[in-house]
């Protein structure tokens, strides 16, 4: 099967990240290859890339794609394996790393994948078929408390404590199998005149499951205190955002790399010795063109953030 996903952001990201045509780039989101792509048509001979995606079938769609090129390295694991398999391929350090974060679209369009609340599927939500938690378990075995904080937390759902309701008198009479059932459970859940504004009324907690179920804000947390021991000097990251959350983290992170004293005011001289570690390429994130959301409405939500370490 054909892995087509429309790349967000593509130029400005490759453009912000890629320096040194002789050098090595990691693309921690290989997905549909679309920035591995443009990225690797702005390197030499010398230049490398790698390639990492915990999903195999954006692996298989890039060995079709990039056809044996021997400056491409493929790694089929999430990208929280970033240090470990740049050692182990002996490519440290890179200059260059990027990241295009939340799910591709193949994933979101595949109604077996159980992404979507627009397709009924089994419910899944998994982007390595190898985790053993699903969206399933969770809407099934989860106790209610805990489901309400990851509607609330990671979907921002203000209905979260009514739908969790909803939830559990369905699963006292049966398993919740589809992404269809759970659909009607919230729809049923959220008042009427609520459910007429705004978005579809399940896009946040399906976010808020997708998010649990892959851990995606620990795993980002997690590599981004990857990214600069990786990195060479002057070595770039780039990281594409689409929601509140993710952006926040990657701000946060950004930010204490900047060595900003953090010692209390009232202390006459710096007891913390704070050192800038990178500089802010962007001081704000780059946003999509009018254009490219109009060609591609996914992108609407989309932030560019580029470090540069010193």
């Amino acid at each position: 099967m054909e892995f087509h996903h429309v790349t967000v952001l593509l130029k400005e990201t490759v453009e912000g990240v890629v320096k040194d045509p002789s050098g090595t780039y990691v693309d921690c989101t290989l997905g549909g290859a679309g920035h591995s792509a443009l990225l690797l048509s702005q390197l030499n001979n010398a230049g490398k890339l790698v390639g990492l995606d915990q999903d195999p079938l954006a692996i298989d769609n890039a060995r079709l794609k990039f056809k044996e090129d021997p400056r491409v390295f493929l790694v089929n694991r999430n990208f929280e394996s970033l240090e470990e398999s740049l050692q182990a391929l002996e490519l440290l350090p890179v200059q260059g790393i990027l990241f295009d974060l939340g799910v591709s679209s193949p994933q979101l369009d595949e109604a077996e994948r159980g992404f979507s609340y627009m397709q009924d599927a089994e419910l899944d939500m998994r982007m390595n078929p190898q985790n053993p938690v699903s969206a399933k378990v969770l809407v099934n075995e989860w106790k209610p408390e805990q489901l309400s904080e990851i509607l609330w937390k990671y979907g921002e759902e203000k209905w979260s404590k009514r739908i969790v309701e909803f939830i559990v008198n369905t699963r006292e009479q049966g398993s919740i199998e589809t992404t269809g059932e759970l659909v009607d459970i919230i729809k049923k859940a959220i008042p009427a005149g609520a459910r007429r504004e705004g978005p579809h009324p399940a896009k946040r907690t399906f976010q808020a499951l997708r998010i649990a179920v892959n851990d995606e804000l620990g795993v980002l947390e997690r590599t981004l205190d990857q990214v600069l021991p990786c990195l060479a000097p002057g070595g770039r990251v780039g990281v594409i955002t689409f929601h509140s959350l993710e952006d926040r983290i990657v701000k946060e992170k950004m930010n204490s790399w900047l060595g900003r004293c953090s010692c209390p005011p009232s202390f006459p001289i710096c007891q913390c010795h704070a050192k800038p570690l990178a500089r802010l390429i962007n001081r704000k994130p780059i946003l999509p063109s009018s254009q490219e959301i109009e060609a591609n409405p996914r992108a609407r939500s989309a932030k560019l953030r580029i470090a540069e370490k010193l």
